[in-house]
């Protein structure tokens, strides 16, 4: 059970078969639960994370698409080469 209270961030890693969970339903899901930070992983199609943050009662905004390699400080510093996160 997610303890949504102490939740920073929540990653989805998108499969064919997830892609319209992760990108709608769970997006709407964790943003009502108040979870500050949200990303999604698509590895299949275009290597990239897609960031998203908490912007009040508004739902998450579009916080920065990285491709190749995500390096960021927000909500904490990491760099995610997406390329070699790739099961081969």
């Amino acid at each position: 059970m997610l303890q949504t209270e102490v939740t920073v961030l929540v990653v989805e890693v998108v499969s064919p078969q997830s892609e319209r969970i992760d990108y709608v339903v769970k997006h709407g899901e964790y943003a009502d639960a108040g979870i500050p930070h949200y990303w999604v992983i698509d590895l299949e199609s275009s290597e990239s994370l897609t960031a998203y943050r908490l912007v009040n009662d508004f739902g998450y905004q579009d916080d920065g698409e990285f491709r190749g390699r995500c390096t960021t400080d927000t909500p904490f510093t990491i760099t995610l080469p997406l390329a070699e996160l790739r099961r081969t």
